[in-house]
């Protein structure tokens, strides 16, 4: 390969075509980055690492692509960084799985899913009556529900399984929720119960609780204490505060780890316990 330097033109230029969906322009592209070697793989590297999420992710395709990216290792990257992120995390999760994710398939579903609330609600509205809108489009509209026949299936913890199975688990309908819920300006916080996972708003007069995995049941505080004691679980206030993003991508990553376990594949849940590690291990230490 030939190392040849990049000017600032040239980088612009390959930026510019870097989201374009022709196959042609993807192939030149390729070849491209392929004869240019180091400068190419610098360049992507640093776009992967940007604040433009659309670009990043088109990025660590090409990467990939040139065989310069392992999912797991990003993931673990990413873990490492502390530099936590939604929607980031939960695609980064499911591309340790599935190297060859569509993210631009995925962003695009959870975009479209957004302009439908959008088209239909109509303001003023106060966020709960948004949230009756998101529960229209995502429960009755779009057909996504909790998976109670097959719970511990392990695709049901996964983004982009989600959206194209239309089911999932509390942890991984709530993501989806919240995701919808930013676009839409709303600010909703990931709520991780004991024993399930819920979506909480505290910017209206009182408190509430959505229950994707319940079809975005709306829940009081004192309901949620209700429903936690009538399946045997212990619940203190302090449960009902947000969760941090650590916390609920490490989550993820423990269901995914028992439900491999479950299926008996001990090398996948082994994988997904030491990302639990990692999550731990990197919080402990930025704790000291």
């Amino acid at each position: 390969m030939a190392d040849v330097s990049l000017t600032p033109a040239e980088q612009a230029a390959f930026l510019s075509l870097l989201d374009d969906a022709s196959p042609v322009v993807r192939l030149g592209l390729l070849a491209h980055f392929k004869t240019l070697g180091e400068p190419a793989r610098v360049l992507l590297h640093t776009t992967s690492q940007g604040h433009n999420r659309h670009l990043a992710w088109h990025a660590r395709a090409y990467l990939e692509k040139l065989n310069y990216v392992d999912p797991v290792a990003e993931f673990r990257e990413f873990i490492r960084s502390l530099n936590y992120e939604l929607e980031s995390g939960a695609l980064m999760l499911a591309r340790t799985v599935n190297s060859q994710l569509n993210v631009g398939a995925c962003i695009e579903q959870i975009e479209t899913i957004a302009a439908r609330c959008r088209e239909l609600i109509i303001e003023p509205s106060t966020t709960r009556e948004k949230c009756r809108i998101i529960n229209r489009v995502l429960f009755h509209e779009c057909g996504f529900h909790g998976n109670i026949e097959h719970y511990t299936d392990p695709q049901n913890s996964f983004l982009d399984s989600v959206l194209s199975r239309r089911r999932g688990i509390p942890v991984s309908l709530s993501i989806l929720y919240l995701l919808v819920a930013q676009r839409l300006g709303l600010e909703l916080e990931p709520i991780g119960l004991p024993g399930h996972f819920m979506v909480g708003c505290f910017t209206d007069q009182s408190p509430f609780f959505i229950d994707a995995f319940d079809g975005g049941l709306f829940r009081s505080p004192g309901e949620i204490f209700v429903f936690l004691r009538s399946h045997d679980l212990s619940v203190q206030l302090s449960d009902l505060a947000p969760t941090p993003i650590r916390e609920v991508l490490c989550r993820s990553c423990r269901n995914l780890a028992n439900h491999y376990q479950v299926q008996g594949n001990t090398d996948k849940s082994a994988l997904f316990d030491s990302f639990v590690t990692e999550f731990e291990a990197t919080h402990a230490k930025n704790m000291m």
